[in-house]
């Protein structure tokens, strides 16, 4: 479900609105590597399937900042701002990683549009997040995103 709006005023009137939850994905190993060559974290409990098997989680698990980088695309599936000229994200105000994802797990994003404040040229907004596991009784992140708009 995705909700689209048309500008500052519009996205304004969403301030406290639930935003529903994107498709799921799945984090298969070859996402995690391709992380791991990106970041230069190359631990072994991320990139080597044969040890992690026999590690605390049982397989390899992804990076908890690549499952966070996957708030993005997630939430694009959620809310689309149109007639702004610039889309940035501003930061976080608090991450928590509860569960590991396993390779081969499927991930979702449920979001809350939980602010919209006024900034110079703009608005900024803050979206509570949960990365849920398919299946799982801990969602393997939560947070709380902050972007900003500009006209």
């Amino acid at each position: 479900m995705s909700v689209t709006v048309n500008g500052l005023d519009e996205l304004k009137k969403l301030a406290g609105s639930d935003l529903g939850s994107s498709d799921w994905i799945e984090v298969t190993q070859d996402r995690i590597d391709t992380f791991a060559d990106a970041t230069g974290d190359h631990q072994w409990i991320h990139v080597d399937p044969e040890r992690a098997a026999k590690g605390p989680f049982g397989a390899p698990i992804a990076h908890g900042y690549l499952t966070l980088s996957l708030f993005i695309p997630l939430f694009t599936e959620l809310l689309d701002v149109q007639g702004v000229t610039t889309k940035v994200n501003y930061g976080l105000n608090k991450v928590r990683f509860p569960s590991p994802v396993k390779v081969g797990s499927r991930i979702r994003l449920t979001a809350r549009l939980a602010e919209v404040e006024d900034v110079p040229g703009g608005v900024q907004i803050a979206v509570d997040g949960t990365i849920e596991i398919e299946g799982g009784t801990k969602p393997a992140a939560v947070l709380q995103s902050l972007s900003r708009f500009y006209a």
